[in-house]
């Protein structure tokens, strides 16, 4: 009888853990494009499972190439979520080719998205959050546009054709020469920026300079609806694990509620003080703790300056009597240099996706911290 008991007992054991194996199996496998994406995505599967990361850090989103592992968690993905084509045009190729039965969420069209419009020229003072108020919420869109008429793809199966999917939207990128920035692949799509010698409106990708402005992510209200946005989706794949999603949302989202208390009591010293970015990405981040870039040195797209702008900005600095020049870690420093000569303004250096940071559930967190701290500590 003790030997039957025991055996009773080890088969329940077995049934249990049979049980807890099919539960994990149903949690969908999920792939984002960027890092502050993916932080978002593993903050609400988080105790689930992990998501994929598709570019990884230090890596351009703008313009780069899948390794195949990168490729391979695009096909086996049964959600993607992604910034949208504004900042990886080249992504679109390989979500129809790899990702095609996959729901496809563009968070920057995405429900209580807030976005912003390029700004344009040297001087902000007239552009500064134009358009705001008529960017909130996207009523018409789901996020899910992109999610029908897919049956044509069938089952693709084709993680054998990975590398080539992956180079899918890359001719216009063959010819780039990228010798000159420090062993930097990027971390945005400004990496181009030295290359092209112009500064018309569209830059070599056929990015132009009006439309939406896709560093949406630096706006603190956008990533907690993100949140929201991401526990929806995956609760509709998984309904099982439906309200975990929804208390890691959450949890989330007050996270980042009590980081912007404590970036914007670190900023408060600094809110007053006229600064320049090296590119116009932070403007959401400036609408988001109530701070005023007085310019830029390059376009949103990074685009090199030409040498009117150039002088244009050193105006700036002299007029306003500018506390800070930033740079970027993958940029010459050159230009920020010439900038700063015959001036008293400080210099730091921000990295709009956190190269340094570890992907994770508290990455987003960690950027916004990171971000604010090189600010507040510019000399």
């Amino acid at each position: 009888m003790r030997k039957s008991g025991v055996l009773k007992c080890g088969a329940a054991v077995v049934a249990l853990l049979a049980g807890a194996g099919a539960a994990v199996a149903e949690v969908p496998q999920v792939a984002a494009d960027i890092a502050p994406v993916h932080g978002l995505v593993a903050r609400v599967m988080q105790g689930l499972g992990e998501p994929a990361l598709v570019v990884p850090p230090g890596a351009s989103p703008h313009g780069y190439a899948m390794r195949p592992s990168e490729a391979r968690a695009l096909d086996q993905a049964d959600v993607v979520f992604w910034l949208g084509g504004a900042l990886t045009p080249w992504l679109e190729g390989p979500l129809e080719e790899l990702a095609g039965d996959a729901h496809r969420i563009e968070l920057l069209e995405s429900e209580g998205t807030t976005v912003l419009p390029f700004r344009e020229g040297a001087r902000f003072e007239a552009h500064a959050h134009d358009g705001h108020e008529g960017h909130g919420d996207h009523d018409d869109h789901s996020g899910h546009e992109d999610h029908a008429d897919h049956d044509g793809h069938g089952d693709h199966g084709h993680a054998e054709h990975a590398e080539a999917a992956a180079h899918a939207g890359h001719d216009d990128h063959e010819d780039h020469d990228h010798a000159d920035h420090d062993g930097h692949e990027g971390h945005d799509h400004e990496e181009h920026a030295g290359e092209h010698g112009h500064e018309d409106h569209a830059d070599a990708h056929g990015h132009h300079h009006e439309g939406a402005d896709p560093h949406a992510w630096l706006l603190p209200a956008n990533a907690q609806a993100w949140l929201d946005v991401i526990a929806e989706e995956l609760a509709e794949h998984d309904p099982d694990n439906a309200a975990a999603y929804r208390a890691n949302a959450e949890a989330g989202k007050q996270e980042i509620a009590e980081t912007v208390a404590s970036v914007s009591a670190t900023l408060e010293p600094f809110r007053a003080k006229p600064f320049i970015v090296f590119h116009d990405a932070y403007q959401y981040f400036e609408q988001g703790f109530g701070l005023s870039a007085a310019g830029a040195i390059s376009l949103s797209d990074a685009v090199k300056p030409s040498p009117a702008r150039v002088a244009e900005i050193q105006d700036v600095v002299t007029e306003l009597k500018v506390a800070c020049v930033f740079s970027e870690p993958q940029f010459n420093p050159g230009l920020v240099a010439t900038v700063l000569d015959g001036t008293a303004a400080g210099t730091a250096v921000l990295d709009p996706l956190g190269a340094g940071l570890v992907p994770g559930p508290q990455f987003y967190p960690a950027l916004l911290q990171e971000i604010g701290a090189a600010i507040a500590g510019c000399k």
